[in-house]
């Protein structure tokens, strides 16, 4: 078993109270609210999802510092790992953002016509960029990896290069709180002014956890994959 602070043992209820950031995975996994007192691996048992690797996206996702070993990784059981990224995906695109972008549309609505329109703008351009990022993952990434697992040769492409160019999701989330602070005027709402703030940076900081995962987990196990299948 990995030396984590938590173990399958322990409640749910507990490790999400300690490090309350992690409510966000679990939307990732699937598991809904209502665990009440129940474990760690009670949990996800009746959820489908492998404690071990739900244990190792929790320690990367709560500790920035936190770098698994490569024992590490090869002895979590990675089966979940893609559909936890597009479980993932599956809610920036259609629950997150949307959100936001609802709440963006009410405060553009207070600004000059040309202000409202540019920050509208600003935001449809990077929804795109997500889009597009996250379409390069799942055309080409997973694809890849599952190539890999079933022992089918690739040559065409490697994480390495995928991971080199890889692009921080949450940066022109940081430029688009700025241009709000700019330009929100005195007179709208102080609620719906900081319930989007406070979204779009909640987002932020979980697109960057994402980015960690990718970076801590993914590029890891699949260069391991790579290596394996040219031997």
């Amino acid at each position: 078993m990995n030396d984590y602070i938590y173990s399958p043992t322990d409640n749910l209820s507990a490790l999400v109270t300690a490090q309350p950031e992690l409510l966000l995975t679990l939307s990732h996994f699937g598991i809904p609210m209502g665990f009440g007192d129940k474990t760690i691996v009670q949990v996800c048992h009746e959820n489908g999802v492998n404690p071990e690797f739900f244990l190792l996206i929790c320690q990367v996702y709560s500790n920035d510092n936190f770098l698994p070993s490569q024992h590490e990784i090869m002895d979590t059981p990675m089966d979940g790992l893609v559909p936890y990224l597009l479980q993932s995906h599956d809610y920036y695109l259609n629950r997150r953002l949307p959100h936001i972008e609802h709440h963006l549309d009410k405060i553009a609505s207070m600004l000059p016509e040309r202000t409202g329109l540019a920050i509208k703008r600003f935001f449809k351009d990077y929804l795109n960029e997500v889009r597009q990022h996250f379409e390069q993952e799942e055309n080409i990434v997973y694809p890849h990896i599952s190539r890999l697992v079933n022992h089918e040769p690739d040559d065409h492409f490697t994480i390495k290069s995928y991971l080199d160019n890889h692009e921080n999701l949450d940066d022109k989330l940081s430029d688009l709180v700025q241009i709000i602070f700019k330009y929100l005027p005195a007179s709208s709402s102080d609620d719906d002014s900081i319930d989007m703030i406070f979204d779009i940076l909640q987002l932020s900081q979980d697109l960057r956890k994402h980015s960690l995962i990718e970076d801590k987990i993914l590029g890891p196990f699949v260069k391991h994959l790579e290596k394996k299948s040219k031997v």
